[in-house]
């Protein structure tokens, strides 16, 4: 990654436009901005930007439509910014390609948090696989489906290690419900999200220190999980 990251934010609204590129221009990344969601598809193409801030609101097209088509081309980071609260729209967007999803308004703090995240995920995603996963007090080695837990080794079913080695391969975002089931049992629809319910239930009970108050396997209410390395 470059010395000064390069962001592409999209949205319709000057004046989040001006404080973004103010903000992060700040804190040493390289600013391009775009109103329009066919200019920002282009901008895209032409500097290959390492993040992208995308509004789901724009006056030429649906936001949605944009991270789609982003994704039919390039795996750049995609946080998605929205006044949208409906959990289907969060869900929508995830599913298009989206890494992270911001409600309006939000804070700053919580916005730089989100973009060191997903920028940490693509230099991963783009070197080396990632086989040791580390949280505070868990060490997952992918490469020799081995899970520890404060140095302890835990045994876990091979489905259990499966989802386990998804979200931890996917660490620090949010994962949509669909999206799991798919990639671990293959299942195309949402009938068995009570199936997948009871296997991070079980994970929990092995895995987090208080499973009643997990801080691993978080909940994203009506859109996935979330599996958390940093505290």
């Amino acid at each position: 990654m470059s010395s000064q990251p390069k962001v592409l934010v999209i949205d319709d609204e000057p004046q989040i436009l001006r404080a973004l590129k103010t903000i992060l221009t700040a804190k040493q990344f390289k600013v391009s901005t775009a109103s329009r969601g066919e200019e920002g598809l282009a901008l895209a193409a032409a500097e290959l930007p390492e993040l992208v801030i995308l509004d789901l609101t724009l006056p030429d097209m649906d936001g949605m439509e944009v991270c789609a088509r982003l994704r039919e081309w390039s795996q750049v980071p995609i946080i998605v910014l929205s006044v949208r609260e409906g959990e289907r729209d969060k869900v929508s967007a995830l599913d298009k390609g989206a890494d992270d999803y911001l409600t309006k308004p939000f804070g700053i703090e919580e916005l730089m948090a989100r973009i060191r995240v997903a920028l940490r995920h693509s230099v991963q995603a783009a070197g080396s696989p990632q086989t040791v996963i580390k949280t505070s007090h868990l060490e997952i080695d992918l490469a020799r489906h081995l899970v520890f837990r404060n140095g302890e080794e835990i045994k876990l079913t091979a489905t259990e290690f499966k989802l386990l080695a998804y979200l931890g391969a996917n660490a620090n975002r949010v994962l949509t419900h669909q999206t799991i089931l798919t990639h671990v049992w293959d299942f195309a629809d949402m009938d068995h999200t009570e199936y997948l319910r009871v296997y991070i239930g079980q994970l929990r009970k092995k895995l987090e220190e208080n499973p009643e108050d997990p801080r691993i396997f978080l909940t994203e209410p009506g859109v996935g999980y979330r599996f958390v390395t940093e505290e």
